[in-house]
């Protein structure tokens, strides 16, 4: 057997995907997993406010639009601010599979540039499974589900216990979520990558 010296390129053995009984159905809004993440939670003011919707098998939709807060360039997206969204899309691939990771690798090609006030549609799946490695692509096109391709991304996520996200989190928010009442809500904020 022949092994690639790609790291984001799923072994050849790799089982195929499986979408997890209980995932939500397809076009449901995922909806933030914790409201202070920069990326799809309500919390903060500057953040993405990334919404995501359960797809088709393994796989994700999510959009954001560029705000004067995400700029690098004058007037157009950081690059930064992009990779982040491609990684909760990613990220939002765990609602689908039940399981809880982390983002192993992440790498990103930017092909065009995104512009201020552009809505950024972007789309993931994942690609293969293998033990605790999870191999997921994403796409985010601008203007459209269907608009020019801006930024694509290849990941490595890595399956992980919550255990992972209480001992390394700052104690004090940990705690909060662990003393909400609301078990679901509870749950959810452990479940996408820090």
């Amino acid at each position: 057997m022949t092994t690639s010296n790609n790291p984001l390129q799923p072994p050849a053995d790799a089982a195929p995907p499986r979408r997890h009984p209980d995932a939500p159905p397809p076009g449901e809004l995922l909806g933030p997993h914790y409201d202070q993440c920069f990326a799809c939670g309500g919390g903060q003011p500057h953040g993405l406010h990334l919404a995501a919707r359960a797809g088709e098998g393994v796989s994700v939709t999510a959009e954001f639009t560029v705000t004067e807060a995400h700029q690098g360039a004058p007037g157009l997206a950081h690059g930064g601010v992009l990779a982040a969204a491609l990684d909760e899309t990613l990220g939002s691939l765990n609602w689908l599979l039940h399981t809880t990771s982390v983002t192993g690798r992440l790498e990103t090609n930017y092909l065009r540039p995104v512009p201020v006030g552009t809505t950024l549609f972007l789309d993931a799946h994942v690609l293969a499974v293998d033990g605790r490695k999870i191999y997921a692509t994403a796409t985010g096109r601008i203007g459209a589900p269907d608009g020019p391709v801006a930024v694509r991304a290849d990941s490595l996520f890595i399956e992980v216990k919550v255990d992972h996200f209480i001992e390394n989190g700052r104690p004090e928010e940990v705690q909060a979520v662990l003393a909400d009442p609301d078990m679901m809500r509870r749950a959810r904020a452990f479940e996408v990558n820090p």
